[in-house]
């Protein structure tokens, strides 16, 4: 392990295991477990992890036996982190990545029967004051632009009857995305939720106030602490001749 590497102790989904992370990695996160836990993989599917990191959850998917996983990620050292830690873990032979903006740098006739979407949902100003981010970037104003993206460019990426796996927030537009979802997908069904306290130095900053003045994010009042709810959607196509 180079100096500019770290390691993660994954403790969800067919876990306990650990990764390897480099400065650039954006490491699993609180959506990235319960992902995991609602992540259903079937024999035979090909399974795209968009937004991978890490690579821990197209990994956590050739797991539980997916026959063939892509992942893909813009951080610049993707294929060799994510590469890495899918070899140390046994599935390499199952797993290929890509660098690159959403679904841009796959092959143009590469599809899927599951799209894992495990990209930012963060409203910017909360991304680069929480430090979560090694770019210190969000998923747009609201937190919702990015994923909302997703969900458009999805359906092109997605066989027939195909799903894709969908993670929102309470410290996005959770709104608009889920109605982009329904907009475009014909079935939407919540698999998840889970609440999260916000970590301190994010409560005390204006900008969540200002967020919550102009209602782009809900966040729950308990006793001093403010707390946010994340969810994952299952969002699937028709079956052939459906």
């Amino acid at each position: 392990m180079s100096p500019e590497q770290s390691t993660f102790q994954w403790k969800g989904r067919c876990g306990p295991f650990e990764l390897v992370l480099s400065e650039q990695t954006f490491p699993p996160s609180s959506l990235s477990q319960i992902l995991g836990e609602a992540l259903e993989v079937h024999e035979g599917d090909r399974v795209i992890d968009a937004g991978c990191g890490s690579g821990v959850l197209g990994i956590v998917a050739a797991l539980l036996g997916a026959d063939e996983v892509v992942g893909v990620d813009k951080a610049p050292d993707t294929v060799e982190v994510a590469g890495a830690n899918a070899e140390r873990l046994g599935v390499a032979d199952r797993m290929r990545f890509y660098q690159g903006d959403l679904f841009a740098s796959l092959p143009r006739d590469l599809t899927a029967d599951l799209i894992i979407g495990d990209v930012s949902g963060v409203a910017d100003e909360l991304a680069r004051v929480s430090g979560w981010f090694p770019d210190g970037r969000g998923g747009g104003p609201r937190g919702a632009e990015l994923p909302i993206r997703l969900v458009h460019e999805a359906p092109e990426r997605l066989r027939p009857g195909g799903r894709l796996l969908l993670p929102t927030g309470t410290i996005q537009d959770e709104r608009s995305l889920l109605a982009a979802a329904k907009e475009v997908f014909p079935s939407v069904e919540q698999r998840a939720e889970r609440r999260f306290p916000l970590p301190q130095k994010l409560s005390e900053s204006p900008e969540v106030q200002r967020l919550m003045d102009e209602g782009v994010i809900d966040l729950e009042q308990k006793g001093s602490r403010l707390l946010w709810y994340g969810r994952v959607w299952e969002c699937a196509l028709e079956p052939s001749g459906g």
